[in-house]
């Protein structure tokens, strides 16, 4: 295992508890698909006693993935480790990963234990976790500001009582890269059975330095590396997946080991990701930024076009640059629809299914003459958005602006069933259109974040609006998308309403401690 590097992807768990990047179980099943398809070999689901939701959605990504473990997260506790145990029941290989604190401040201040108290309650919930799999995984959480001798004591004692997998999180992202790689060093060579787990790294980006500490500890014997499509994850995010994989594959005159991974599934991944959270990815963001393969300079774009090397240290087509090609248009029909939305990992479990998701299609056909792959997926993620618990949905709207005219905006919304109107002025059409919403849902919630993208280019590209909204400390992001923005906006807030109502439904995974 010396030459290989293991990737364990938690944008369905950890990435999840960004404020507002809640996912639904459909969501997270088509997210992990497209992971399995990228040969990501440990995909950490959710934590399942977080809520009924949570447990629903660990169980279905285990039912469905089938060449990647499928991993559960679980606190230091019988239940959270049995109801663990059952999510991943039906998974063909299943990890359970359980962890407790282990610094100082979180020993005294969180769990009000001894030391002594933490080390027996690590080992007994290890040695409950190996009843049910012999895959499991602990963190001594906040590793990277505890007593490096106890967590060489811990770490030895889980190790022989059945842990195979040592996690070190920098939970609150404080290490220094070198402090971090230090660690890991003195971690392997001072623990007497080191040999028999391997060491795993899951580092947080409260100073930007997520990747350079995975890497760094990779370089002094991490051999599993917890990351994040496009970095997604609580407070400032995690570790980049696109980041980590590319790094090691890139200089590999560098690094002793490399992963399994496809990536050219990479772009896909973070495009899907950013059209279900609605989190868009900064046009400069390293390899999946709309930027990252992008030359202006005269000197930059001669030297590329006399030889790629001079400039890019990697080729945009090896990430799944190329992968957004038009495939569609008014005239294809439904078998080529659904052709093309499986090979992008896209089932429709009835018949009802594909007849709405290609009226959809049509319907968008008529108004964008290139339908590309970014389209695709941002119209199943909005049919995904609107069919089961919704208790608002947008039946018509018009709205108006005229120059020296106050904007106005109606709508026409069912609400549980019942249709009701509305209209409003506002300081735009779409402020209009929110009034106007709000005057039938009266969420009484706060607006936090009005954002617009282009999904692809050109005047008749879909515009993809994100809504984020606050109610008593529950945040949410709606998403929308249509060819005319201020439709757009109104299904996002819409959207919003509905995911605001539903997480008041089920605990959000931020309320409970993780690492």
């Amino acid at each position: 295992m010396s030459d290989r590097l293991i990737i364990f992807d938690t944008t369905l768990r950890d990435g999840e508890q960004s404020p507002g990047a809640s996912m639904t179980r459909d969501e997270k099943v088509r997210i992990a698909k497209l992971l399995e398809r990228m040969r990501v070999d440990v995909i950490e689901a959710g934590f399942p006693i977080a809520s009924k939701g949570d447990f629903e959605s660990v169980k279905a990504v285990a039912e469905v993935v089938k060449d990647s473990i499928v991993c559960a997260l679980a606190r230091a506790t019988d239940k959270d480790i049995d109801r663990a145990a059952e999510a991943i029941k039906p998974a063909n290989a299943g990890r359970i990963h359980t962890f407790l604190a282990t610094s100082p401040i979180h020993m005294q201040e969180k769990l009000r234990m001894q030391p002594g108290q933490v080390l027996e309650l690590a080992v007994k919930a290890v040695k409950r976790a190996r009843q049910y799999t012999d895959n499991v995984e602990f963190s001594p959480e906040d590793a990277g500001r505890s007593e490096p001798e106890f967590l060489c004591q811990v770490i030895e004692a889980v190790i022989d009582a059945g842990a195979n997998t040592i996690n070190i999180p920098d939970t609150v992202g404080y290490n220094m890269p070198h402090q971090f790689g230090d660690l890991i060093a003195h971690l392997m060579n001072n623990i007497p059975n080191a040999d028999k787990a391997i060491f795993s790294v899951h580092c947080h980006n409260d100073l930007g330095l997520a990747v350079a500490n995975s890497l760094a500890a990779v370089m002094n014997g991490a051999r599993q590396v917890e990351c994040t499509i496009n970095g997604l994850g609580e407070r400032a995010g995690n570790a980049s997946l696109e980041e980590i994989v590319m790094a090691v594959r890139t200089r590999q005159d560098v690094f002793p080991c490399d992963s399994k991974l496809d990536t050219t599934q990479i772009v896909p991944a973070s495009k899907l990701v950013s059209n279900i959270t609605g989190f868009p990815v900064q046009p400069n963001k390293a390899v999946v930024g709309a930027n990252a393969f992008a030359h202006e300079s005269g000197i930059h774009q001669d030297g590329v076009i006399k030889k790629r090397e001079t400039y890019e240290i990697m080729r945009a087509e090896d990430v799944g640059w190329s992968a957004n090609r038009m495939v569609l248009g008014k005239h294809s029909g439904r078998n080529a629809f659904k052709t093309r939305l499986a090979e992008l990992g896209v089932e429709f479990k009835t018949d009802a299914e594909l007849n709405s998701a290609f009226s959809r299609f049509k319907d968008l056909a008529d108004k964008k003459h290139e339908i590309f792959d970014d389209d695709l997926q941002a119209l199943v993620t909005e049919a995904g958005l609107e069919h089961g618990n919704e208790i608002y949905q947008l039946v018509a709207m018009q709205a108006k602006s005229k120059t020296g005219d106050k904007p106005e905006a109606s709508i026409s919304l069912t609400v549980e069933g019942t249709e009701k109107q509305a209209s409003s002025d506002g300081g735009g059409q779409v402020d209009a259109a929110f009034r106007a919403i709000e005057k039938i849902a009266a969420s009484n919630s706060k607006l936090l974040l009005y954002s617009v993208n282009n999904i692809t280019t050109g005047t008749d590209s879909q515009g993809e609006v994100t809504v984020r909204l606050e109610r008593k400390g529950r945040i949410v992001n709606g998403q929308g998308a249509d060819t005319d923005i201020v439709i757009a906006s109104a299904k996002a807030y819409i959207n919003a309403l509905n995911r605001l109502e539903l997480s008041e439904r089920r605990a959000h995974p931020q309320k409970t401690d993780t690492i």
